[in-house]
């Protein structure tokens, strides 16, 4: 069975001797004309010089510096056309037949100024296609996490619905409707895009309203951007866990910035 294979092994140990040695001008100007060899075949592919281990060259240098430059602490991206800032918890890579496999663990997240708890990424069928820029491409793309409830709530406000929502005090969600004077008490999760409504406790002009005559027929959600597909998304306290699925998804870089972006400790970009 494939197993993750980490260039530095991470080991505690090994990781403070890497940052003791990042800040030695002697290791930083090796590293540097080491990593010169990045552009240098790129330049090159057009006359087939290029091996077929080059991408594997480049994905152990990416996660190699990635992880030694911002393991543990804060990383600012911009993944195509989106912000992200978070601390990088984990970042692992493992060759699986003609592609590779990627694990990205990252808490602390806001994208786009959305605040996420924590998120795991497994990158299925991973490609890197050297060439100025650089492409990679992944078949899929599993995401797992958490992020608050009041979180959730505050990003669904600002979608254009007809319903106001809060976090009650108990947990469940109210929802008042913007013109009818409607306020129910409910809570809600999502199975293959699909939203199911518990609803617990309705009123209309703060008289309560049986149940019975408020239908809560099921979403479903469409048209998602990059054609995602949330497998689950439930409540768990002041909670909400949610799996999501991405299929392929192609993004370029260019290794000259990420290069920088590792040595100087700036903003990676993927466009």
């Amino acid at each position: 069975m494939a197993t993750y294979f980490d260039p530095k092994s991470w080991s505690p140990l090994r990781a403070v001797d890497l940052g003791k040695r990042l800040f030695e001008q002697s290791w930083l100007e090796q590293w540097i004309a080491v990593t010169t060899s990045w552009v240098d075949p790129v330049a090159d592919l057009g006359a087939g010089t290029v091996t077929a281990l080059m991408p594997d060259a480049l994905m152990t240098v990416l996660s190699e510096g990635i992880l030694s430059r911002f393991g543990g602490q804060e990383v600012s991206a911009t993944l195509l056309g989106h912000d992200l800032h978070a601390t990088l918890q984990v970042l692992k890579v493992r060759r699986r037949g003609a592609h590779f496999q990627t694990k990205t663990v990252l808490s602390r997240l806001r994208w786009d100024d959305h605040p996420i708890e924590a998120v795991t990424v497994i990158a299925h069928g991973v490609r890197l296609i050297p060439g100025v820029p650089t492409k990679v491409r992944t078949a899929r793309l599993d995401l797992d996490g958490t992020v608050t409830t009041a979180a959730l709530v505050g990003w669904i406000n600002t979608q254009p619905l007809d319903w106001q929502l809060e976090v009650d005090d108990s947990g469940l969600i109210r929802a008042k409707h913007r013109r009818r004077r409607l306020t129910a008490l409910v809570d809600a999760s999502v199975t293959d895009n699909r939203v199911t409504v518990d609803l617990h406790r309705a009123t209309w002009f703060g008289l309560r309203v049986p149940r019975r005559m408020i239908g809560t027929p099921a979403l479903l959600l469409e048209q998602l951007p990059n054609q995602a597909r949330i497998v689950h998304a439930t409540r768990d306290g002041d909670l909400v866990r949610f799996r999501i699925e991405l299929p392929e998804i192609t993004g370029s870089f260019d290794l000259a910035q990420i290069r920088s972006a590792i040595v100087t400790g700036t903003t990676l970009i993927v466009f």
